[in-house]
């Protein structure tokens, strides 16, 4: 045990450090650990055997969920939505057509039955989340016409129709199922899969506004269980989980709910070891010297899909929203292939349905190409093709990005003696640019107005311009939508309990009054409580 442990502890360590040297050199970190799987693998120098389809199978669907899960949580939906009907058009029609264009190939080319053929296709149709955050953070890489949260919202929304179209046919391969019977899969795997995704959405935003957990850490373990079980159930009878879990967290990681920052780092590091653990493990699964048979037919479907099936599909689907060529050419080079296509190929060998070939070998290969050629040259390809929009910050699309603003938060305490004491609001000098944020009342908090008196023993929590951004979990940020354009302050109908106390407007930060009017892309920071005190007049 003590060995076993001695070992995956520096296998860890080896990712950890190894990632520094992968950004140093430009490669995809998710590279090495496949590297390092199969180094330590049964034909690699450490000859550590593994070859049980059936556990790897159980651990990478776990590890999948929570990737899924936190790639939906951390999407920023205020930034995402313009793109989300071509985002949507790619990962669902744009999954299947490439899923046929490139059985189409396998059979005609390759050889391969018809069956097999579109199955590997179906296996290979999706692209990866991880691998592509990956590149567009590690290289702070924003592209223009909004390109990023296109990416972003493809490559995380996809995965559950490759698993639908994998599951589709090898539940025809089986014979399990008659052909007659598809659309009622169909329609099973999509429609559990979107109502038990917004069911538990619902659940979980309910249960952390209305229970406070007693012991620190407990959100994060509730947050996860509600992740697992929205796989788990709607898979148990026919749905889609992998959408279900998608579903839920895109709504979770956009609604207003307690403890986000620490979720978001709690989901940053679990998401971190998860991905280690699952491309180690699939390195380690796989077995070099049988690979001679496979490295062709592996090369010719990847080199095919790269530049021949994923290109017609992006130009196929994003020319009717008059794209410019530039921006299909990097679209269409982004769509790097990844953990889940091999997932999904543990999930066909581990499967009773007959295959001829060996699918996980070249699905294995595929992603290694893929990875290797795509992830190191996108930034590349993004230069050269002008796409990359110095303006911006990429991070913007991702719910974890926190704008480094110039905002203070600064805490008052008011004593007896205080000549604010037993004052209204509106009868204290304060000195312009400064607003009263809250007011901590005892264990109450209290959204200040004008005739609002203060008392002694309150603690004030003013805002006004500074160097540093202090927010905690009771101030929020968000974007003005377009609805908002042109409204002024005092015609927000902002719910009970929340107050603008901040306006950054460009490089510009606003103290508001009513009379302020927002314009596009105002980030307003709100102060927000949902247990207040009276308003004391």
């Amino acid at each position: 045990m003590d060995s076993t442990l001695i070992i995956i502890s520096f296998v860890i360590l080896c990712c950890v450090f190894g990632s520094k040297i992968s950004h140093k050199f430009g490669l995809p970190t998710l590279l090495l650990f496949i590297l390092l799987g199969m180094l330590f693998g049964s034909d690699g120098i450490f000859k550590i055997p593994f070859d049980n389809y059936i556990f790897a199978q159980n651990i990478s669907t776990a590890a999948l969920i929570i990737i899924i899960f936190y790639g939906g949580f951390g999407t920023k939906w205020n930034k995402a939505k313009k793109a989300a009907g071509r985002s949507i058009l790619l990962s669902s029609v744009g999954t299947i057509l490439t899923a046929l264009i490139v059985g189409v190939f396998c059979k005609f080319v390759l050889g391969f039955k018809n069956a097999e053929g579109f199955l590997l296709g179906a296996v290979i149709s999706s692209t990866d989340a991880a691998s592509v955050f990956a590149i567009l953070r590690s290289k702070k890489l924003n592209l223009k016409y909004n390109s990023a949260p296109i990416l972003e919202l493809e490559s995380g929304s996809n995965d559950p129709f490759a698993y639908m179209l994998t599951f589709i046919i090898l539940s025809l391969m089986r014979g399990g199922e008659q052909s007659e019977n598809f659309f009622l899969i169909f329609a099973k795997q999509l429609g559990f899969g979107v109502v038990f995704g917004g069911l538990f959405a619902f659940l979980g935003i309910f249960a952390l506004w209305h229970i406070k957990f007693d012991e620190s850490g407990f959100d994060a373990i509730f947050v996860c269980t509600i992740a697992i079980l929205s796989y788990a159930i709607p898979s148990s009878i026919g749905g889609n989980g992998y959408l279900s879990a998608y579903i839920t967290g895109i709504a979770m990681g956009n609604a207003e709910i307690r403890g986000k920052k620490a979720l978001v780092n709690f989901f940053d590091g679990i998401t971190g070891i998860t991905q280690i653990l699952l491309f180690f493990m699939l390195g380690l699964l796989c077995f070099p010297s049988q690979m001679a048979h496979t490295i062709l037919p592996a090369a010719l479907i990847a080199l095919f899909l790269t530049f021949i099936a994923r290109p017609l599909v992006v130009f196929a689907l994003m020319k009717p929203f008059k794209a410019p060529l530039n921006q299909i050419a990097l679209l269409s080079f982004a769509g790097i292939r990844g953990a889940s296509s091999i997932v999904f190929a543990i999930m066909v060998t581990a499967d009773e349905a007959y295959t001829k070939n060996d699918i996980f070998h070249i699905v294995f290969l595929i992603v290694l190409i893929s990875i290797s050629l795509q992830g190191s040259l996108l930034p590349l390809l993004a230069r050269k093709t002008k796409m990359i929009d110095e303006g911006e910050n990429v991070m913007k699309t991702f719910n974890d990005y926190s704008d480094e603003n110039a905002v203070q938060f600064i805490r008052i305490s008011i004593d007896e003696n205080s000549n604010w004491a037993s004052k209204e609001i509106k009868e204290l000098p304060l000195p312009h640019g400064l607003l009263i944020a809250i007011i901590k009342r005892d264990e109450e908090r209290i959204i200040p107005h004008g005739d609002t008196v203060i008392s002694a023993g309150d603690e004030l929590v003013l805002s006004g311009v500074g160097v540093n951004d202090d927010k905690n979990d009771i101030f929020k940020e968000m974007t003005v939508d377009s609805e908002l354009v042109g409204k002024s302050i005092s015609e927000l109908n902002l719910p009970h309990g929340e107050l603008i106390v901040m306006i950054k407007r460009g490089s510009e930060i606003l103290v508001p009054n009513g009379q302020l009017e927002l314009t596009e892309d105002d980030v307003l920071v709100k102060t927000v409580c949902h247990k207040q005190a009276e308003t004391i007049a």
